[in-house]
């Protein structure tokens, strides 16, 4: 067991479609692995005492993908929460859906609703799922809503000001930051939290991830030396 646990590690779960089409299957069969992964994930996570946990399940560009594989994701969400609660809530996990809900059909924002209020009084692991999100979207939407405050000071805005406002607000920023399929860059996930976060990145794919691929990265992530902007 790595002797650091980080409190909040976030990751971006990529890899499902390059999955699925190394085994000649479709898209949504990397999805639906996907899921798994994301099951185990978060059981591996609650075991070793992290304390938050965010994913990007869903970002404000994935609507442009072909119709039947956003329904198949939607229907995804809406059968993972029918299946999934109960075991999440047995492991005391508290869920929050953060993002543009309002986007989402009436049937499944009541799910998620549902699902949030059900578990909105469990203490351990807190698992944050990033659905029609973007980061640029949480920053402009934390300032409308922030010049929309009776009590803005326009000339004194604070950066706590604007964190305040973030769909996160209340939530410790990343410590740790993993990204499958080898990937170098963010894709517009939590450009305000992720200012001092360690990146990892690990060349599975998303489906393929699990406990043992969580302990490397935490392991990498106790080598390194975090400063934040200081000189040691």
């Amino acid at each position: 067991m790595p002797k650091q646990i980080p409190a909040h590690i976030a990751v971006i779960m990529d890899g499902n479609g390059r999955w699925a089409k190394k085994r000649g299957l479709p898209p949504i069969a990397g999805h639906k692995k996907g899921a798994d992964a994301l099951k185990e994930t978060v059981k591996a996570c609650a075991e070793i005492g992290v304390k938050h946990l965010t994913v990007y399940a869903f970002s404000t560009e994935n609507w442009g993908r072909p119709k039947e594989e956003v329904g198949f994701l939607m229907d995804l969400f809406m059968q993972t929460m029918e299946k999934e609660v109960e075991e999440l809530n047995r492991n005391n996990v508290r869920l929050r859906f953060l993002g543009r809900l309002g986007q989402f059909s009436e049937k499944l924002q009541a799910k998620m609703k549902e699902s949030m209020e059900k578990l909105q009084n469990n203490t351990g692991l807190n698992l944050n799922v990033m659905v029609n999100y973007g980061g640029r979207a949480e920053i402009v939407d934390a300032l409308q809503e922030l010049l929309n405050s009776p009590h803005l000071n326009v000339g004194n805005i604070s950066e706590s000001d604007i964190s305040n406002h973030l769909y996160t607000a209340g939530i410790p920023d990343p410590d740790l930051l993993i990204r499958t399929a080898n990937e170098m860059r963010i894709s517009n996930f939590l450009l305000w939290q992720l200012a001092y976060a360690e990146i990892y990145v690990t060349p599975v794919f998303w489906p393929d991830f699990g406990k043992p691929q969580l302990l490397e990265a935490i392991t990498d992530f106790n080598k390194r030396e975090r400063r934040f902007g200081l000189r040691k």
